[in-house]
């Protein structure tokens, strides 16, 4: 069974969980720290023979042209992680549909490889924005991976599908609906917790991880969508203050052990990029380029 890693190319003062902390107005004005993260994390794929999908954030593209063009270039696929991580409710679905395209547009500039991919700023796609995926169908994209199908206190949709699904049938007729990807989790007697990544890895124990995934390859024969950022593999991050505790918990605990627990996490699982992983459902959906 193969696996999709991605990665969602976001530097550590542009989370949602420090919105409160950090005004964008201020973002110019932090050490970035995304491009040579991001360029770590290409140098730990190349020696564990993965490629991966790379949702990236049009603002850290324009400040970092290379970046693009160097995921590209080591054969990763390119995608939309949005402009400037709005939540998706922050904006009408016209100001949606701007960021959006905007964001492919740069990022197809870059790479020289067609964007069809988006992932939503901390998966804020939810019942009440269920719009967005007819807007990211007519903005040119055929797939999304922005549902975390669990009870979290800020995203998720507990009671969508774990596995690929099609929310939204409109759209014209040579255009196609948008399939949903959603992030891994695993149903543990009748109760849907995470084994996608992200806090939930970092912070966890190794073996929770392994035994998640591992359960829904061998028993349900599905793969697994996993994902985390670039600064969480760097504890020399500067620190942001103040902050609210459980947020700070959340972002800095076991910044230190991140890496070492991903180099396992690549040699005990195949993985691959999310168009790859999901083609034959892509294609029998309509929804590949």
């Amino acid at each position: 069974m193969v696996n999709a890693m991605s990665v969602d190319v976001e530097d550590y003062y542009q989370v949602s969980a420090f919105a409160g902390s950090v005004d964008r107005s201020r973002w110019d004005g932090f050490p970035s720290r995304v491009g040579a993260n991001t360029r770590r994390i290409l140098d730990l794929f190349a020696k564990a023979d993965v490629k991966a999908t790379f949702f990236t954030l049009g603002c850290v593209a324009k400040r970092d042209p290379g970046l693009v063009r160097a995921i590209a270039d080591a054969g990763h696929e390119v995608a939309s992680h949005g402009w400037e991580h709005h939540r998706v409710g922050q904006q009408t679905p016209a100001e949606f549909r701007a960021d959006v395209t905007r964001t492919r547009l740069l990022l197809e500039d870059q790479s020289g490889q067609a964007v069809t991919g988006y992932r939503a700023a901390s998966f804020s796609i939810d019942r009440s924005t269920w719009w967005a995926f007819d807007e990211l169908a007519e903005a040119g994209y055929h797939y999304s991976s922005s549902i975390h199908p669990i009870r979290h206190d800020h995203y998720g949709v507990p009671d969508a599908p774990r596995f690929p699904f099609t929310p939204s049938e409109s759209g014209h007729d040579d255009r196609p609906g948008l399939t949903e990807i959603p992030v891994g989790t695993i149903d543990l007697r009748g109760r849907r917790l995470s084994c996608a990544g992200g806090g939930f890895f970092r912070l966890l124990p190794y073996r929770w991880s392994s035994y998640a995934i591992g359960k829904v390859n061998r028993v349900e024969r599905q793969p697994v969508t996993f994902y985390f950022h670039p600064w969480e593999i760097d504890p020399g991050q500067p620190r942001i203050s103040p902050v609210p505790l459980r947020s700070r918990i959340r972002h800095y605990t076991n910044l230190s052990v991140m890496e070492a627990k991903l180099k396992r996490l690549l040699a005990d699982f195949k993985w691959d990029r999310i168009d790859r992983v999901y083609g034959e459902h892509l294609s029998r959906t309509g929804t590949t380029p």
